[in-house]
């Protein structure tokens, strides 16, 4: 399994918070992760991606993400150090790879983004090889070329854009963004059921438009438990100690900045939710999470 990290706040904060100080940050979740499903792929080293958008937009520059992606493990890369002391944003999104699908290559590194969509997976699709085509099919001749890699995520990020009404438009609603994320869910379903397909899909999907974030923690089984998936909540993130030792502190009622990662940032397990299997979390454009909301349609969708 992957391992991913998405943070909405309120203020700038330096990607170095989030990404390479922590003691158990992703980067270091990359080869000392303690919620694994997948032990054959012990380590996350195939590479990384991150994303963020600017504090302010820039009609010159446009409203797209800023994307940073390698195939080197992400523990030993200079640059994302560099980038990390030097670049804060509002909204991050971070993703350590251990391939299920796809080759290495930068392109298949998460996130990916589009217009001003960005999205990233944790998880895979069952015997993707068995329902690609009929995904491909369903897709403008716009969509279908948006993918650059050959990972089973790409796909699930083009089919995930075929279900907004308009993937050009300059705002979403956080209603919008969600019910694309469960039609997205309800299509894969669909195939998977023609092509008779049994084994469960592991459907942690993460998507936003700069302003909202959407995420799932989904698998397509009555029984089993989908990838892990965590939430945090408080007015600061910061180092309380020497050597990374990091905490969220909630001095009041507001959601300063909000995370939602696969396993969580620090060792202080006060500062983390479990999100249960089948539920879809909420991060609006004000800093307010909702969370389990859509755990009863997520159920449904089997």
């Amino acid at each position: 399994m992957c391992r991913v990290v998405a943070v909405k706040s309120t203020t700038p904060i330096q990607l170095a918070h989030l990404l390479t100080r922590p003691r158990h940050s992703i980067i270091n979740q990359a080869f000392d992760s303690r919620l694994r499903l997948d032990l054959r792929r012990p380590i996350n080293g195939d590479g990384f991606g991150v994303g963020w958008y600017d504090s302010v937009v820039d009609e010159e520059l446009g409203h797209q993400p800023c994307l940073f992606k390698s195939i080197t493990p992400a523990w030993n890369n200079s640059n994302l150090n560099r980038i990390a002391e030097k670049t804060k944003s509002p909204l991050v999104f971070g993703h350590v790879r251990a391939t299920t699908a796809g080759s290495l290559s930068q392109d298949n590194c998460h996130p990916w983004s589009y217009e001003k969509i960005m999205f990233m997976h944790n998880g895979g699709i069952a015997e993707f090889d068995k329902i690609k085509r009929k995904l491909q099919a369903s897709l403008s001749d716009e969509l279908f070329l948006v993918p650059q890699g050959n990972t089973d995520s790409e796909w699930a990020f083009a089919l995930y854009l075929s279900k907004l009404p308009d993937v050009h438009a300059r705002e979403f609603s956080p209603a919008v963004l969600r019910d694309a994320v469960l039609e997205t869910i309800r299509h894969l379903n669909e195939l998977a059921r023609e092509a008779n397909i049994t084994e469960p899909s592991l459907l942690n999907f993460f998507v936003t438009d700069g302003s909202t974030i959407v995420a799932s923690r989904y698998i397509s089984s009555k029984y089993d438990e989908a990838a892990s998936l965590y939430f945090s909540s408080g007015t600061t993130f910061s180092e309380y100690a020497p050597g990374g030792h990091y905490r969220m502190s909630k001095s009041d009622k507001r959601e300063n900045i909000i995370m939602v990662a696969s396993e969580p940032l620090t060792f202080e397990k006060a500062d983390w939710m479990e999100i249960k299997t089948n539920t879809l979390i909420v991060i609006t454009p004000k800093a307010r999470s909702h969370v389990a909301s859509q755990a009863v349609t997520l159920a449904m969708l089997k």
